[in-house]
């Protein structure tokens, strides 16, 4: 295989890169100049500087490849403008220019997220067919650029993958997480109830091979989870088992954060920069399921998750090292 990945220096990217490579195959990543490519350089692969904006860099990327991993994109972002303008339009200028490549890639791997189909509207869990429902412009841009992909189908074998929330070393969202439970505290995020799946990184990047590799998987759209629904405050007891921590000095009201999220977005309109946090990201926890039923890619591609959420947890914890250990003995109390 000679792979080219978008977004190989975030999360996922660099696991898939670090795979790739380890497997033998030929692998490049696009990177843009601004682009943090540490974690890239103690692996065998080409970095090809390169932006999705302009598209003589991604005809030169491209060429040669005969598969393309396109994970690059934006998860916040000032507008839906801004959102619409990298996630569905740097997808659309890399799929034209795998068109006009020659010979074209033989196949198209768009990690496309949840967000693109939308909260389920009850606790049953979403398949493949439902229609797409996004509630916030991130989902939007991505079903936006789901389309692109998958119009291209005609022309270029191509895959669409729908991860949920990804857990896993390397996860900034549970590193913050285990670091606010280490210092007990904790947000109070949804109410008992399952509402979200859940995939480990590793998983994730055996799913995006096979629908690379798979001759079933041309034209189609996959959920990949590791088979269960979890509530959020189970991830938290996880968290707090593993780090051994016992008891919680502050609980975050919704009302805080929902607060907090209101300040955050004031904030960014003043500087023009993406907020961390919003009131819709607070909310989809609290007022939505985001279940999926995960197993048309187990019966067409023979995907099987390794690593429910604990195992997932504890990874990361151990990666973390002695950075994530409860300090001193008063920590659990």
């Amino acid at each position: 295989m000679k792979a080219l990945i978008t977004g190989a220096s975030g999360f996922i990217g660099r696991r898939l890169a670090g795979e790739l490579a380890s497997r033998g195959h030929d692998v490049a990543c696009l990177v843009r100049r601004t682009s943090l490519t540490a974690p890239l350089r103690n692996l065998p692969v080409a970095l090809v500087v390169g932006d999705l904006a302009d598209p003589a860099s991604l005809d030169r990327a491209v060429a040669g490849r005969d598969r393309v991993f396109h994970l690059a994109g934006v998860v916040h972002a000032v507008d839906e403008a801004a959102f619409e303008a990298c996630n569905a339009g740097g997808t659309r200028n890399l799929v034209e220019a795998c068109l006009r490549a020659a010979p074209r890639p033989g196949r198209f791997v768009f990690v496309s997220s949840i967000a693109a189909a939308g909260p389920n509207v009850s606790e049953r869990p979403a398949t493949e067919g439902d229609l797409p429902r996004p509630v916030s412009p991130y989902g939007r841009s991505k079903l936006a650029a789901e389309r692109f992909v998958l119009e291209a189908a005609a022309r270029m074998p191509v895959t669409v993958v729908r991860p949920p929330n990804v857990l896993g070393p390397g996860s900034k969202e549970l590193e913050q997480a285990i670091r606010l439970v280490r210092r007990r505290i904790v947000p109070a995020i949804g109410d008992g109830r399952p509402r979200t799946s859940l995939v480990d990184v590793d998983d994730l990047v055996e799913a995006l091979i096979l629908a690379a590799e798979s001759p079933r998987s041309p034209g189609q759209t996959y959920f990949v989870t590791d088979g269960r629904a979890y509530a959020w405050p189970e991830i938290t007891a996880a968290i707090a088992e593993e780090l051994g921590v016992r008891g919680f000095r502050v609980r975050v009201p919704f009302v805080v954060q929902l607060l907090a999220a209101r300040l955050a977005e004031a904030a960014a309109r003043r500087t023009r920069r993406p907020p961390r946090l919003t009131r819709e990201i607070v909310r989809a926890g609290r007022d939505h399921f985001w279940i999926y039923d995960g197993s048309k890619i187990e019966r067409e591609l023979g995907f099987r998750p390794r690593y429910a959420m604990r195992e997932s947890v504890r990874r990361t914890v151990e990666a973390l090292g002695s950075a994530a250990r409860p300090a001193g003995p008063g920590t659990g109390g």
